[in-house]
């Protein structure tokens, strides 16, 4: 396994690019969202990956943060859905938006990515939810936590699902958000919320 590369920017291309790591070249498909935080050509870069293997191909991904990587890999999970459309939602939703989209079942939100349709977009956002309610029963949040947490606060509640499709458990979510004003917006909520756990790795 491929967990992460780092060496010279040598190509970008859209959604794909190589970057030298002791004279190899590796070819790394990529979002517009990690294109978009490049360095300059043959500076330092450093990028987070996924090697996806197929009988006919393995094929290298890469993403600038793990935040991108968490939700690319949910992603690709979800029945119907590879990596290629994995990219194009990436492209155009940041892992926040991404996340936000379907902690509150926006899934209009994701058929403005090419090749995502209605269907598709609604798969998603069921599949990525379930998997979530799952993680709560087991990182063994109970039905009382969630429902006082949805008592207090809705945006909470969609907070703590977002940062959970970001790949951090819903008991770690909820230490964090909970603390937070409940009126507060869940934009607001999600980006203090990743300050914070982001601090405490």
């Amino acid at each position: 396994m491929i967990y992460s590369l780092k060496g010279k920017l040598q190509v970008v291309e859209p959604n794909f690019i190589v970057v030298d790591v002791n004279g190899v070249g590796y070819g790394v498909k990529t979002t517009l969202t990690t294109i978009s935080r490049l360095p300059e050509l043959n500076k330092d870069v450093f990028l987070y990956t996924h090697l996806h293997v197929r009988e006919d191909a393995m094929e290298l991904y890469g993403f600038s943060d793990q935040s991108e990587l968490s939700c690319y890999k949910m992603l690709i999970t979800v029945n119907g859905i590879g990596p290629k459309a994995a990219l194009s939602i990436l492209s155009d939703n940041t892992p926040e938006q991404f996340a936000l989209a379907v902690a509150s079942g926006d899934y209009k939100t994701l058929t403005k990515s090419s090749g995502i349709g209605p269907k598709g977009a609604q798969r998603i956002v069921l599949e990525l939810k379930d998997k979530i309610s799952k993680d709560a029963v087991a990182s063994g949040i109970t039905n009382d936590v969630v429902k006082t947490t949805k008592a207090s606060s809705a945006n909470s509640s969609e907070a703590i699902s977002a940062l959970a499709v970001l790949g951090y458990s819903v008991s770690e979510a909820t230490n964090v958000v909970t603390k937070f004003d409940s009126n507060m917006s869940v934009e607001d909520m999600i980006k203090m919320a990743l300050k914070e756990l982001s601090s405490n790795k």
